[in-house]
């Protein structure tokens, strides 16, 4: 579904990402680790079209999107999170739900004149889905909070419940159980495998090793913005690369 072809970004003189060649090849739930700062947030934000490439070329389902802004991408299927949960602080759990939906017929101007009850319609159909997935996440007695009154992991949850609203295709998490405690990991990662079962594709950077383990179907390792490993997670666990250069033995 994904495919990256010998894709570059530098800063001035610092290579964040080098020749970087990389598939996800139909596995279900891909794994990105590395140390600090070896290129895998850069990645994602090479995907997503939050930075342009130096070089190399990047494709979606058989369509090249590296030159994409975000929204189009989006657009395409692929949504992301970000290591920081980004949410709408002073607007309730619900409302950030509503915001999510793409293509809204109430969104265009001349629709509250021409399409009232396709409007109605809509925000029926889209106020159901958005309770239903608040309840999935475990959110539906904070529905009517601010979201700045979560704490941190339901703003992740939040956050990812927000990202199922539309629907993508594939999902790119990075970081998903960073800063949050070890009963909203479980919870997390039991939506991530429920979200597989039922169709979703997942990319995910992640720094605890138990997680991409009981995860992901294959892995990737960033070293200084180099591919230097990939195969299933036991497999990276005990490459000697990797111990070298994630672990730092």
């Amino acid at each position: 579904m994904l495919e990256l072809k010998k894709v570059d970004k530098s800063f001035g003189g610092i290579r964040a990402v080098s020749n970087c060649t990389l598939g996800t090849k139909g596995y279900r739930i891909t794994g990105l680790i590395g140390p600090n700062g070896s290129g895998k947030t850069t990645l994602f934000n090479l995907m997503t079209g939050f930075l342009p490439l130096d070089k190399g070329e990047i494709y979606f389902k058989g369509e090249r999107i590296d030159a994409y802004l975000p929204h189009h991408i989006a657009e395409c299927g692929m949504a992301r999170t970000f290591q920081l949960a980004r949410i709408f602080p002073k607007m309730t759990v619900l409302e950030n739900m509503l915001l999510a939906p793409p293509l809204q017929t109430g969104e265009k101007l001349c629709s509250l004149w021409l399409k009232r009850n396709k409007i109605r319609e809509d925000e029926k159909t889209n106020l159901l889905k958005a309770s239903a997935l608040i309840e999935i996440v475990g959110l539906s007695h904070l529905k009517d909070q601010f979201a700045a009154n979560l704490s941190y992991g339901q703003q992740k949850l939040l956050e990812l419940a927000r990202i199922l609203m539309a629907e993508p295709e594939m999902i790119l998490l990075d970081e998903p159980t960073a800063g949050i405690n070890p009963s909203l990991i479980r919870k997390m990662m039991e939506l991530i495998l429920k979200m597989k079962d039922n169709g979703k594709v997942f990319f995910i950077i992640e720094h605890n090793m138990d997680v991409v383990i009981e995860l992901c179907d294959w892995v990737f390792v960033l070293d200084n913005g180099e591919k230097i490993a990939e195969g299933k997670p036991k497999e990276i666990q005990n490459n000697p690369k990797v111990i070298e250069a994630y672990l730092g033995v």
